[in-house]
Parts: C-alpha cells; sequence; structure tokens
C-alpha cells in the first residue's frame, strides 16, 4: 500500500520541498479528520485521498490540486466547515474542496436528482477553477478501481453514471490515459461476461502478434536512424471497449479488428514529426486519403499529432501516430498537461481557450436550466456535439445526427410520415422543414395525404435514411410521371396520323421494343416522356406495317392537336426560368433529352432557332383547368423613399400573390429598381398584382421581364 512518504518522493521530481510540506499538512490533516473511519474493503479512509492525489501527481499536478485531493471529503464526511479548511491551507484550496464536496445536507426525492444537484455545484466550481474537474476525475477513477466490494447493482449504476457524465467530460478535456481507463473500468462492470471473453480472446491474438509487431518495430527504428532521427517506436495496445465499441458499431469481427497493427513514434520536434512521417512512407506505402495532420490543425480538445495508415509487410494495415513527448503528454492528460510545460499562473490563465469556451457554454446552461436534471441532461447533450437529441410531441427523445432538419426527423419516424410531411412545429411554432434542429427542441410534424417528397429536400437532409427515401420516392414519381407524358404524346400523333394505339397489333409492338433494345412498353413510354425518343419517329415506325396504312396517311393526316397543359403532370415537365410563361402566354413545348418537356412563351429568344422544328419543338396550350402556381419576373423601377421594399412587399401580399426572391438596385441619386419573382396563378391574377404595385407611392414603371 503506497505510504505519504512514497508519494512525497515521487513529488520531489517536480515539487519543490515547501509545496511537498503543505500537501503533508494536508495528509496529516485529512488522516486525523478521518480518525476511526474505513471503506468498505476494510482500509482506512484516508488510502483513498492518498490515491487520488497520487493520480493526479502522475499527471504532475499542483500542490495545491494535491492538497484539495487530500482533503476533498473532509467537509463532507468528518464535519469539518469550509472556513476552517481556508484557515489552515488558504482560500484557493477551501474552494477546490468545497467544489469537489457532494451536497449531503439537502434532502432530494431521488438518487438521480441528488446526483445531478452535485454535478451542477461541481460545474459550477470547475467553471471558477478547472482543478475541480480534475481533482474529481481522480476521485472517480479510484472509485471505479475499488469497485470490488459492492453490490453489483451498485456497480453497474456508478459504472454508467461514470460513463455518461465523467468519460465524456475526460475526452472534452483531452485526458486520454483517464478516460481509457474509466471506459475500461465501466464496461468491466456493466458488461463483465463481455469483458472476459474479449480479455481471453485479445491475450490468444497477443502471442501470435508479438513477432510480428517486433520485426515491425525494428524496421521502423532502423529507417529512423538511416534518416538521422532519434525516436521511440512503441506498439500500442487495442482496449477491450474500443475493441467492443468497433464489432458493436462498425459491425466487424473480432479477428478483423486485431488484424490492424498499431505504433506509435515519439521524436524530439516538431519538424522531426514530419521528417519521420516521410521515412514512414517510405519504408511502407501509404493508404490513399488514411493522412490526417492534427498537428497544423489540432482536434477540439487540443490533441495533436500525425496520424497515417500504412500498408505493411504482406498487406498488414499499420496504424501510425506521430508525435512529440509534449504533445503524447497532451494526448494522454489533455489539460492537466499545462501544469508539466507552464508556471502555475500561466497554467490558471491561459489554461486552454477551447475548454474555457466550453465552461462558459456550462455556465449558461446552469443559468437557463430549470432545475438540476435538466441542467445534466443538457450538459451531456453538450458533451455530445456530434448528435442532437430532439423530443417528439409526446415527450419520447430521438437522437439526430448535428445538422438534421424536421424532414430527417420525420423519416425517423416512419418512412410515410416522411413522405406525406408538409410542415412542421417546432416548439409549437410553425417553422421551415429546411431548418436546422437544435438539442432540446419538440418537433411536431404535419402531413397531408395526398402530398410528395420535394426534389429540393435533397440539398438539406442529413440522414442517410431520409436521403434513400427520398430518392427511391422521386424516382418512381418520376418513372410514372414519364410514362404518363409518353402515352400522352404518342396519342396526340397517332391522332394527328389517323391512327389509335388500339389499332397496333402487339407483335408489331414487341418487334418494335426488341429493336429498340427496350424489356416493356412502358420503358418506352418513359423514353418518350423523357425526351429520349421523338414521339413522331416512333408512331411512323409503329405505324409502318401496320395493316391498314397507307403512305399517305403516314405521310400526311389532320393536323396535330396541341398538348394541353395543365400543370400538374409532375416531374417531366417543367417551365422555362428565362421566360417564366404563365396560364394566359402563348406556349411551345421544348422537348429535352433526359430532362422532359421544358414550356417557354412562343416569343422567348432562346427557341428561336428550333421553334418550327417538329422534332424538337411541340404545340402546346394551356388547360381550360389548370392550375399550380407560376413564377413572374417584374422590374419595378421607384423613386427612393423609407421603406420602400416593406411597400412593395404588402401590396403583393394584398394580391393574394407570393414573393419569391427580392433585390433592390439604386439606379441613380433619385430612383432604384426593384427585380422582382412572384408566384401567381394566371395573367389576370398578375394583372391584379401590377395593379396594386401601381398603387404604391413613388412607383414610376413596372415591366415583365422574359427571355
Amino acid at each position: 500500500m503506497p505510504t505519504i512518504n512514497d508519494l512525497a518522493q515521487s513529488l520531489s521530481t517536480y515539487l519543490n520541498p515547501e509545496q511537498i510540506n503543505l500537501v503533508r499538512r494536508a495528509y496529516y490533516y485529512a488522516e486525523q479528520a478521518h480518525d476511526g473511519q474505513r471503506r468498505r474493503s476494510g482500509e482506512p479512509y484516508v488510502t483513498h485521498p492518498l490515491a487520488v492525489a497520487g493520480i493526479l501527481a502522475n499527471m504532475h499536478m499542483d500542490h495545491q490540486s494535491l492538497m484539495a485531493a487530500m482533503l476533498h471529503d473532509v467537509i463532507e464526511d468528518t464535519g469539518i466547515p469550509k472556513e476552517a479548511v481556508a484557515s489552515q491551507f488558504g482560500e484557493v484550496v477551501a474552494e477546490l474542496v468545497d467544489g469537489v464536496s457532494k451536497l449531503t445536507q439537502m434532502r432530494f426525492e431521488t438518487k438521480a436528482e441528488q446526483e445531478a444537484e452535485n454535478f451542477q455545484k461541481m460545474a459550477l466550481a470547475m467553471a471558477k477553477d478547472i482543478r475541480v474537474i480534475l481533482v474529481k476525475l481522480a476521485d472517480r477513477l479510484h472509485n471505479m478501481r475499488t469497485l470490488g466490494v459492492m453490490p453489483a447493482e451498485n456497480k453497474r449504476r456508478k459504472a454508467r453514471e461514470t460513463m455518461e457524465i465523467y468519460v465524456p467530460i475526460a475526452l472534452r478535456l483531452g485526458m486520454n490515459s483517464i478516460r481509457v481507463e474509466m471506459e475500461e473500468l465501466c464496461f468491466k462492470a456493466i458488461y463483465p461476461m463481455r469483458a472476459s471473453r474479449i480479455q481471453q480472446a485479445v491475450k490468444q491474438a497477443r502471442g501470435n502478434r508479438k513477432e510480428l509487431v517486433s520485426t515491425i518495430r525494428d524496421a521502423v527504428n532502423t529507417r529512423l536512424r538511416e534518416h538521422g532521427l532519434e525516436g521511440s517506436v512503441t506498439g500500442r495496445e487495442k482496449h477491450l471497449y474500443s475493441i467492443y465499441k468497433k464489432m458493436r458499431v462498425q459491425r466487424k469481427p473480432f479477428a478483423e479488428i486485431m488484424d490492424v497493427y498499431a505504433f506509435r513514434i515519439i521524436v524530439p520536434t516538431v519538424d522531426d514529426c514530419y521528417r519521420a512521417l516521410g521515412a514512414a512512407h517510405n519504408l511502407y506505402k501509404p493508404f490513399p486519403g488514411r493522412f490526417k495532420d492534427y498537428i497544423a490543425i489540432p482536434k477540439a480538445n487540443g490533441y495533436q499529432s500525425l496520424h497515417t495508415t500504412l500498408f505493411g509487410m504482406h498487406g498488414v494495415p499499420i496504424e501510425m501516430q506521430i508525435r512529440t513527448q509534449e504533445m503524447e503528454e497532451m494526448a494522454n492528460n489533455g489539460i492537466a498537461a499545462h501544469w508539466l510545460y507552464k508556471s502555475e499562473e500561466e497554467a490558471l490563465v491561459g489554461s486552454h481557450a477551447r475548454t474555457r469556451q466550453w465552461l462558459k457554454g456550462v455556465l449558461e446552461l446552469q443559468q437557463n436550466a430549470g432545475d438540476p436534471l435538466e441542467f445534466i441532461e443538457n450538459v451531456k447533450i453538450d458533451l455530445f456535439p456530434d448528435e442532437v437529441y430532439i423530443f417528439t410531441p409526446k415527450g419520447n427523445i430521438m437522437e439526430m445526427p448535428k445538422g438534421a432538419t424536421a424532414v430527417d426527423f420525420a423519416y425517423a419516424v416512419h418512412t410515410d410520415v416522411g413522405n406525406t410531411c408538409v410542415a412542421c412545429r417546432i416548439d409549437r411554432r410553425l417553422a421551415s422543414l429546411s431548418q436546422p434542429l437544435q438539442s432540446g427542441q419538440t418537433v411536431e410534424v404535419i402531413t397531408a395525404p395526398g402530398a410528395k417528397p420535394n426534389v429540393a429536400w435533397l440539398s438539406f437532409v442529413t440522414t442517410g435514411k431520409a436521403r434513400s427515401n427520398i430518392r427511391h420516392y422521386l424516382k418512381n414519381q418520376r418513372h410514372s410521371d414519364s410514362v404518363e407524358l409518353g402515352r400522352r404524346l404518342l396519342n396526340r400523333v397517332l391522332a394527328s396520323l389517323n391512327a389509335a394505339m388500339e389499332q397496333i397489333p402487339e407483335e408489331r409492338i414487341n418487334l418494335f421494343l426488341k429493336d429498340a433494345s427496350l424489356s416493356s412498353f412502358d420503358e418506352l413510354l418513359e423514353e418518350i416522356g423523357l425526351g429520349n425518343r421523338m414521339a413522331y419517329m416512333v408512331a411512323k415506325r409503329l405505324l409502318e406495317s401496320a395493316p391498314g396504312e397507307n403512305k399517305e396517311q403516314l405521310n400526311g393526316g389532320d393536323a396535330e392537336q396541341p398538348l394541353t397543359i395543365r400543370g400538374t403532370e409532375g416531374m417531366v415537365i417543367s417551365f422555362a426560368r428565362c421566360c417564366s410563361p404563365i396560364p394566359g402566354d402563348p406556349i411551345v413545348g421544348h422537348v429535352s433529352s433526359g430532362k422532359g418537356m421544358v414550356i417557354h412563351s412562343e416569343s422567348c429568344r432562346n427557341i428561336s432557332d428550333i421553334r418550327h422544328n417538329p422534332e424538337r419543338c411541340l404545340e402546346v396550350e394551356w388547360d381550360k383547368h389548370v392550375s399550380g402556381e407560376f413564377t413572374v419576373a417584374l422590374k419595378v423601377e421607384l423613386e427612393h423613399q423609407r421603406g420602400m421594399v416593406a411597400s412593395l412587399a404588402t401590396a403583393v401580399t394584398a394580391a393574394d400573390a407570393s414573393i419569391e426572391k427580392i433585390s433592390l438596385e439604386e439606379r441613380d441619386a433619385r430612383f432604384s429598381v426593384v427585380e422582382l419573382l412572384i408566384n401567381v396563378t394566371d395573367r389576370l391574377h398578375l394583372a391584379r398584382s401590377i395593379k396594386k404595385l401601381r398603387a404604391v407611392k413613388g412607383v414610376n414603371s413596372i415591366t415583365r421581364t422574359r427571355g
């Protein structure tokens, strides 16, 4: 069992004698205060604070942190007040001890509430002095190491709490050594059978790997020496919990995970890191796209290293980390490493910009939280920044990736909910479907029976489930829309040739499909609808040898009846942006390969060259019962005045139209030009909208812009 003398000896490597004596004093004070108290294992209670101080000493923490570690249970367990600790050891140490101490005086309804309140108190103290959490992490680590004597249920509860709160904090602070050990201990406490099985398998695999690990290490060492580099090469052990996590998340078998060999190279300087990387790449070929430079761009918790994956001997994958000794300390001890490389004041003042930022966020969470349970939930959310937690209207929590939208949420609930969603309420207020969701929001999806997914959703959804379901639906929708348009185009051409589909024998259709390498008649109609085949050419081919047809019939016949545009044809008929045709305008259909039909105004300059080409352009007209909204571009010239854009927007709304886009440009000192894109139903609706705009004070002229 380690003693205070053993600790003092290890402290002598980095603390001065005066500071070591202060730590000794704190130990003797704690020994007296805890006199007669024993741990569940039967050992004197003072062995616990001594072990906690030992963990901090391994991280080279300052003497005040070590004193706080010695005294961290004095206020809580012995009845000695904070003031007494302050008078003996100073205000700073007393504040640290108080921050780590639990709230034993208060009565709570549940254990969870008590733990939440304790964590809230500790988080506030932590925001004042980061060392509070370092002492607490060391305290929790020693408690996890000595879980053995506790009942199984208590072990699991303690382990889960550690996994949910303290492991993420250690990760956020970059304290890898503590995080890894906590994960291992928690894993063994929660899943003892799984842990022992994996441990046995690792032991077995280790024997088989020894020779290869040694060969690779020697080869890397030799190559470093050839390049005149000093450095140590060590093999990295894979941890049980990380193996288990990879097996679960990546669904990989144990053998596949153990097939990767991991090494770490420690060199004196940053410059040597890059030279060592070159030497490693010179020895073994690197995997393309697997190199990461965390030295130039450190991780959020301050971690720095070069990562690369190499093809080793016999194609064995080798993961390599290259860093300096200082980076190694930072990787293992995180924020605690600052006490190693900076003076005490520096470490406390400029400790870690990112950590300070996070702690500031924790303080804000505390101020906004209604109760400790809400606060601890908020902190948990904050500790996992890559995920957001969304509430359903019934209060269930759904986990979504960061940046997820209401559409992602709808598909996560059910595919049918996603396919038919039309709007959403976020925290009971109507919101855009593309708005990224924040943790803690309640999302309600509004659906409509006839609704369909929108192709625009693909530009903002983040989850694979939403993306794949939208694509699947649109593909099927595009197929059925194309088939329908193809049927209409073919029937129209056949009617103009005094024929009908029913007159064409099935053998003739099958022969044509065979010649065209098409599997079905629907596929032919889809090709016509998408503009990949001309309806006129297909009709002529089908009628060439059909009974009762003569050359005159093929060459002539009645004039083609224009195709009617209803506005609800779906994805294969679109309206040109260049001229923005609306119901009432004379129009023409341009068949574009792969896109279906694009509707232009007859006067559009973009199709003037092909206007009379029957293979490229079709006669079309608006249906009497056309429906939908159509976009029109207007140019409004008006005098400068306050609130002119708001006045124009009000006028458009008053005409029951909607604005899609608005931009303003100053023409001269007196006049401005406003470009408006508005949605209207037809020319009459456009006339009403222009009339309302003309009534706005200061409007000089309004023109409709076309291609």
